[in-house]
């Protein structure tokens, strides 16, 4: 019987193992992760893409600065530290952060099981009280080798699900893939490819793709499919930024619906539909001299809404209407690639009512057609009040929609947010278990303690 099953061995679980070992170390803590090892946006790992993020707002820093897992003692234990301040660069390459990822896993002390997908968790009846379990149930995770662990409590970080819009959901093809699968889903192109490429999509993600591409396969034909009028510029305003803060949590926590919806309309240029001046830059110097040299390998469908996706052995047949003139227009390429972003929790737009690997507690944590899983401030979900005995359920990096944009895929509160999930187990947890000593250089307070 395990204290915390921590589901998940991504970047935000990693920011849990480092807060559970300088603040928690006796907990007896179990990870589980269907990868081979601990990779980081295997699939989104191009030349020259950087991480969009100040380096300092690593898996540790903004809780603790001494630590040995920061970013930068990384860089000095690698010996690339002024090599790295002295980048013309203003974020760090998302593949040198991928490997500071890797390297924290490798040297956290932590309990973790690879190859490990978890395909189900169920509450059962805790053993014997005797034994200072603490709570009335446990939970139950089974994984697809047929492994069974128990635990106390667990902490679901599975990552975020892509969304895939309805007009491709029924194309199932080998062909139509969304951008968390994007090296994968070109591996088979070698260089010296002549076919046409759709990119769908106007985020940062699809630009970067786009120039992938272009550099990748130099004969290739690329056509990127867009609502809008063209890319927009990220609001990388400072004052903007300032959503990334752990005051802005609380904030966003406790305004009304009506006050979340506001803040997502104002602040949704921050992070999404967008890109950085550097990518369109590129872009559009690059498409300007293609067209300099007679051979434009570009071509934007913008202001289009994607009206019919099929996929056939000739390739995938997009149609197309212009949402100004009414123009229609058929698109057929060899591969369509989805930079559509992901889904929030939630019951309306672009959402899922909640976590799949949770869909077997639905019950218990009162999730119906008409209500959304609840969570609470600490990042705990809140069950069903008429339940007793629900054992504590947290969600780690998918609460955008509770806590505000710091949970959209930001590395900028992960280490705040892990510090408040174990602050909240340790509370939980050690209030009736007998083997539980006090937290190391900390006093449990709840959420950020801000």
């Amino acid at each position: 019987m395990y204290d915390v099953i921590c589901v998940g061995f991504g970047p935000a679980n990693i920011a849990v193992a480092i807060a559970f070992e300088e603040l928690w170390p006796n907990a007896r803590v179990k990870f589980l992760e269907k990868a081979p090892g601990p990779f980081w946006q295997r699939t989104m790992l191009l030349d020259g893409s950087d991480i969009q993020n100040n380096p300092v707002r690593d898996l540790v820093t903004p809780r603790n600065p001494r630590s040995r897992y920061t970013f930068i003692n990384y860089l000095h234990e690698q010996g690339r530290l002024f090599k790295h301040l002295n980048l013309p660069s203003h974020f760090p390459l998302r593949k040198e952060y991928a490997r500071y990822i890797q390297w924290v896993a490798e040297n956290v002390s932590v309990d973790v099981d690879y190859d490990q997908e978890v395909t189900g968790i169920a509450l059962v009846d805790s053993p014997d009280s005797a034994e200072g379990v603490g709570v009335e149930r446990s939970v139950e995770v089974t994984t697809a080798a047929g492994e069974i662990y128990r635990g106390r409590s667990i902490v679901v970080a599975p990552g975020r699900t892509p969304h895939i819009p309805p007009v491709f959901a029924r194309t199932a093809s080998p062909r139509v893939f969304h951008t968390s699968r994007y090296l994968p889903g070109i591996a088979d192109l070698d260089a010296g490819y002549t076919g046409t490429l759709a990119v769908v999509g106007a985020s940062q993600s699809a630009v970067e793709v786009v120039l992938d591409l272009v550099g990748r396969f130099p004969a290739a034909r690329i056509v990127n499919v867009m609502t809008g009028y063209g890319y927009r510029l990220k609001d990388t305003s400072p004052f903007s930024e300032e959503v990334y803060f752990p005051e802005f949590v609380d904030y966003y926590y406790h305004a009304s619906e009506e006050g979340k919806q506001r803040l997502r309309t104002q602040l949704r240029p921050t992070n999404y539909s967008a890109a950085d001046a550097d990518v369109i830059d590129a872009l559009y110097l690059r498409m300007y001299e293609d067209e300099l040299d007679g051979r434009p390998r570009v071509s934007l469908r913008t202001n289009r809404l994607i009206t019919g996706a099929e996929a056939g052995a000739e390739g995938v047949t997009l149609d197309l209407t212009e949402h100004i003139t009414g123009e229609r227009e058929q698109v057929t390429v060899d591969r369509a690639i989805l930079a559509t972003g992901y889904l929030d929790l939630g019951i309306t737009g672009r959402t899922e009512q909640l976590p799949p690997l949770l869909s077997d507690l639905a019950e218990a944590l009162g999730v119906t057609a008409d209500r959304p899983l609840s969570v609470g401030y600490d990042y705990g979900v809140v069950p069903d009040p008429e339940l007793q005995g629900v054992p504590p359920i947290f969600v780690n990096g998918l609460c955008e929609s509770t806590h505000g944009l710091g949970d959209a895929g930001s590395f900028s509160l992960l280490a705040l947010r892990s510090k408040a999930i174990v602050e909240s187990l340790h509370e939980r947890l050690a209030k009736t278990g007998d083997d539980a000593a006090d937290l190391v250089g900390a006093v449990p307070q709840p959420g950020f303690g801000i």
